[in-house]
């Protein structure tokens, strides 16, 4: 489970790690909004995968979901493989890049929850550091991808890292395949719903809370915030003249910005409430848009340090959302994991394809950025709403619903 992980964190960044291949004349030539409409499909998938996962997971098995998530994960990649040898026919390639994004959205959103659902079974005396350890692996596989793309554009083949992917892909669903992958009694979680109601056991349905509308607005602009850097970071930095490599390398920077904040905030919980990052957090964040809005032509180490800051704004934002949403929407506690992790690709839809119309129209990523700093400051205000005088979690990162308490 910690090897599927790692993989899904490489396989899940590859296609914004490849963005200035993507929009590089001399390849596909994508432009900005070709290339933001290609991240639709993941979306949809995405959302559609992890809104329905459990219940396939009640009639299929969890270790069914999670090999089918394996499987949609290796025809993304292997589609994106595809898709080089079509290249000079835009006409061919963009459908073919379209379908293996659908499938990559497929694919996370079936893996991940079943990767954390065993993960939990697995270590049941140690749940919250077991999750802990799996997410910091995931997000050290987003971390690595844009690293890899470097490695192999220098070697001329940037098509390496989906064929490494596709391997490990194939390595993981061939191992699996001869696993048992069984809950044990008393822990199976495939009967919890992951959609906005929840269903009790006398069937009752039961109605979403308004306060849940508060989460799902933040999870929708930490979206937003997250993709901003992630899927736009190296095309701002290749038109502010930064090299191809140092564009990888900040994007890397950023997503290990990400994983250490999570791991960092989940340690230092036991001495500093954890709302106290979730109020500081978006302003962090919001002065690194501000940063980010403002780098001159060239400047290599400050838009390193300025994404690195952006990384650690968004660290512990998304697990802690649902971490006090568990605990306190208590009606559906089983659901808010689902909901909040569909609003949150919802968030990431807009800021993915949302961009391209915008420059298209004219407006500079550097505009787009600064823009983005009132959409940092208005989750600062969220964070209040939710979690001011309340509590902090038990745990920074969330648990699977078989596993709530």
């Amino acid at each position: 489970m910690y090897a599927a992980g790692l993989v899904q964190g490489i396989t899940l960044v590859t296609f914004p790690a490849a963005s200035t291949i993507f929009t590089s004349a001399a390849s596909y030539g994508l432009s900005a909004g070709q290339y933001g409409t290609m991240f639709v499909p993941q979306v949809v998938a995405a959302i559609s995968a992890s809104l329905a996962g459990a219940r396939l997971a009640g009639r299929l098995g969890w270790k069914m979901v999670y090999l089918a998530g394996l499987a949609a994960n290796l025809a993304s990649m292997a589609l994106l493989i595809a898709s080089r040898f079509a290249e000079a026919d835009q006409s061919l390639a963009y459908p073919i890049l379209l379908a293996a994004t659908a499938c990559l959205g497929l694919g996370f959103g079936l893996t991940v929850p079943a990767v954390n659902t065993f993960t939990a079974s697995f270590h049941p005396g140690g749940v919250d550091r077991s999750i802990l350890v799996l997410n910091a692996l995931l997000g050290l596989g987003t971390a690595l991808a844009p690293v890899f793309v470097a490695i192999f554009v220098g070697l001329g083949a940037w098509v390496g890292l989906p064929v490494l992917a596709a391997a490990l892909l194939l390595g993981l669903i061939a191992v699996s395949m001869r696993l048992p992958l069984r809950i044990p009694a008393g822990r199976h979680g495939s009967s919890a719903p992951t959609g906005g109601t929840g269903a009790p056991a006398g069937g009752r349905r039961t109605t979403i809370p308004a306060r849940f509308w508060a989460f799902a607005a933040f999870a929708v602009l930490y979206g937003f915030c997250e993709t901003m850097n992630g899927n736009w970071s190296q095309i701002d930095l290749v038109a502010l003249h930064v090299s191809g490599t140092t564009a990888s390398l900040t994007l890397t920077v950023f997503w290990a910005m990400v994983t250490a904040g999570r791991v960092l905030f989940a340690v230092l919980q036991r001495w500093v409430p954890s709302r106290f990052a979730y109020h500081l957090l978006p302003v962090v964040l919001a002065g690194s848009f501000l940063l980010i809005a403002e780098l001159p032509a060239g400047s290599a180490e400050a838009s390193i340090v300025a994404f690195g800051l952006a990384g650690l704004g968004c660290s512990a934002l998304l697990p802690l959302t649902i971490s006090f949403g568990q605990e306190r929407l208590t009606a559906i506690s089983a659901s808010v994991a689902g909901g909040v992790i569909a609003c949150y690709q919802f968030g990431y839809g807009l800021a993915a394809f949302g961009v391209g119309p915008l420059r298209s129209a004219g407006v500079t990523l550097p505009e787009i950025y600064g823009a983005s700093a009132a959409v940092a400051a208005v989750l600062g205000a969220l964070s209040f709403a939710i979690a001011a005088g309340r509590p902090s979690p038990a745990a920074l990162h969330p648990r699977p619903a078989s596993h709530l308490r």
